[in-house]
This record gives structure tokens, sequence and C-alpha cells, in this order.
């Protein structure tokens, strides 16, 4: 029986880019307290870790010092956000970003927490870990970007190679391109980073092509397959079992990182790419059938998008119940609902996997799924 680290900690909660923000912490909460509404935490196999801040030089890894430096003066009096350079680091007020008082102890958090969740599983405390926070994975080197400030995953990532990992693998099944986890690591041949996403041609943020394949050293380390909107659950399921699958087994990796973001679900404000409910239990069982048959298990899950409050706790439930090999009543906990109902103040879906199906024309979904799959076919003759 696996033994899986559960990373969580309230303080998790405090990356809050505001009230009328996407990417609330309100989404996070209710998938921790749905997982234990579901008692998967009380399991003998489960234990629950309580993580601690990157340091600045852990953050460095990852990040120039002076975007540290810059992140922690705006951190601290958000008010010179609304100066001109708070522009070239991607924090001004009114962006995408907003810089906000604590954010850099808040970013530092998660970043500790995708590295608890990291050495809890390099250093044998357990065989595979979940983080409920995380996923950051839009933060470039030296800029905010795409909600993110520090790129969580990075950081991460290179603890594991500072502890001793020779190659790691990052498979990012967000809907929107895992850019800044891709760019540094681009010329990095110990990195494989492998992303399902909207193509950059119509999402947020224009990259992710099939052409980008790495460079240098790293030449062919990075894996891209950019679907085409409303390409729905085919693509996206080949996208993962064949061609992800595939770089995967080629690199043979001592460990896996995955960022699980559940904005590719058709309901998502955000994001155009229709798949439903029941797909993401199938590529969350594909993500660990990798880590079984290639690195022992070893598998560290953080978080990501997902911006429909009905989705995320949902598909967060489900990916940690297949990590611990639970099955899930389809009926929601009747008191985690009435709970989150009130805090969300609507209607959410009862059941685990009941939805309705995506609002689109018959004509449009089959154009969609034909361009879908000739891009998996692509990606895939670029595999060799």
């Amino acid at each position: 029986m696996a033994r899986t680290a559960f990373v969580f900690d309230e303080h998790m909660g405090d990356y809050d880019l505001g009230d009328d923000h996407p990417l609330s912490p309100l989404r996070r909460q209710l998938a921790v307290e749905l997982i234990r509404a579901y008692g998967l935490l009380e399991r003998d196999d489960v234990h629950v870790v309580t993580p601690r801040p990157a340091s600045d030089d852990e953050i460095a890894r990852a990040h120039a010092p002076a975007y540290v430096s810059a992140v922690r003066r705006l951190s601290a009096q958000p008010v010179l956000a609304q100066g001109w350079d708070a522009t070239q680091w991607g924090l001004a007020a009114g962006g995408d970003t907003p810089a906000f008082a604590g954010m850099h102890e808040a970013a530092a958090f998660l970043c500790g927490a995708s590295i608890t969740a990291a050495m809890d599983v390099w250093e044998g405390r357990s065989d595979q870990a979940f983080s409920a926070g995380g996923g950051l994975h839009h933060a470039l080197a030296n800029r905010a970007a795409g909600f993110c400030i520090y790129n969580d995953p990075a950081v991460a990532i290179h603890a594991l190679l500072d502890a001793g990992a020779t190659r790691v693998a990052y498979i990012d099944i967000d809907v929107h391109h895992g850019d800044g986890t891709q760019w540094i690591f681009y010329e990095d041949p110990r990195v494989l980073t492998c992303s399902v996403h909207e193509s950059g041609r119509y999402l947020f943020p224009g990259t992710g092509g099939l052409a980008e394949r790495g460079m240098g050293q790293g030449a062919g380390a990075a894996v891209n397959i950019p679907l085409p909107p409303y390409a729905g659950d085919a693509p996206y399921l080949r996208a993962v079992e064949e061609v992800i699958a595939r770089a995967v087994v080629d690199f043979a990796p001592d460990i896996i990182v995955t960022q699980d973001g559940a904005d590719p679900h058709h309901s998502d404000p955000l994001a155009h790419l229709q798949v439903t409910m029941p797909t993401f239990p199938r590529v969350y069982r594909a993500l660990h059938r990798l880590a079984r048959d290639t690195c022992d298990g070893r598998w560290v899950a953080l978080g990501g998008g997902g911006y429909n409050t009905d989705i995320v706790p949902r598909a967060w439930a489900m990916l940690f119940a297949e990590m611990i090999g639970a099955e899930l009543d389809d009926r929601l906990p009747p008191g985690w609902v009435a709970a989150a109902e009130q805090r969300c103040g609507h209607q959410l879906t009862a059941t685990l996997l009941g939805e309705t199906e995506p609002e689109i024309s018959a004509e449009e979904r089959a154009r969609a799924d034909a361009e879908g799959h000739q891009v998996v076919d692509q990606a895939l003759m670029l595999l060799g």
C-alpha cells in the first residue's frame, strides 16, 4: 500500500489576489474540505504534512534575485505598484497579477508547500504527495504573469535536482500552457516539461506550440500538445495517454511532478477546451500509471487553475482518491454541499460526475475533434 502525504496549511489561503479576482482561495478551501468530508484523510496510509515557507535562496533557484527583491519591496508597500517599474515585474495595479500586501510571504509559503511535498517523496517518507496549493506555472524567472508570482513547480523541481534527482518529468494538464515552468528549464536536459493545453492562438499565454521542443542541451526535452478550442475529451485523453505517456516512458524519470489544473472542464469561464467531468479520473489514472511504471510510484501532484467553484473541488477530490486507491460515492456529502453553497452563494451540482453536456453544435464538435486528433498525431510524429 502506497504511503501518501497530504500537504496543507491554512496559510495557503493567504495567497489572495483580491475579492473579485478569478483565482480565489475558496477553490482550494472547498477542495480540501471535500476531501475531508469524504473521509480520505482518515486512512492509515495517508498522513497530513504541515509545510513551511520557502527561503529566498530556494526561490532564487528558479527566479532572478532582483525579481525576488522587487516582490519583497512591493509586498511590503503595495502602493508602489502604482509606479512604472511595477509593470516590468508584472505586478502593476490593475493587471492580472496585482501586488498585494504580504504577497511575498504568501507565495513563498506555496513554494514551500510544493518543496515539502517533493522532499517528502524524494526522501522516502511518502511514496506520493498531493499539495492542495501551488501549481503557479505562469511565473517567469523575472516576472509575474497569469495570476502567478513565484513558480512553485519550478522551485520544487530545483529542490529535487539539488537533492540528487537526475531526471524530473513535469506534466501540466492545465488548460493554459505551462509556459513559465517550460522556459525556466528550456535548456536543461534533466527536466522534461510536457503540457497539454488549449492552443496559444486562442488563449493566454499565447505559447506552447508544437515547435517548442527545448534548445541547446535541453533540445527535445519540451513536449507540447496545443489543442484547438472545443476539442473535447478524446484528443485531450490521447494527448495524455499517448503523447505524454510515451515521452515520459522514454525519458525514464526519477520522479514525476504534475500540475493539475481543472480548467479544461467545459464550464470553466476562462477557457474553451470542453472536457467533461468523467474524463478527469481517466487522466488521473494515466498519471498514476505513469508514475508506477517509470519511477516506482514517486509522484508529486500540485494544484493549478480552475475558476468554477463547482468543478475544482470535485476534480481534486477525484485526483486524491486516485492516488490512494479510494472509490468515491457519486453523491457528494450533503453537509459539504450545503456549506459550499452558502459560501459560494449559488447552487452546486450535487453529484461527483453529474453535469450537463457542453453547449456546442454537433458540427462544431466534429470539426474541433478532428483538428484535435490531427494535433495529437503531429505531436506523436515529433517524438520520432
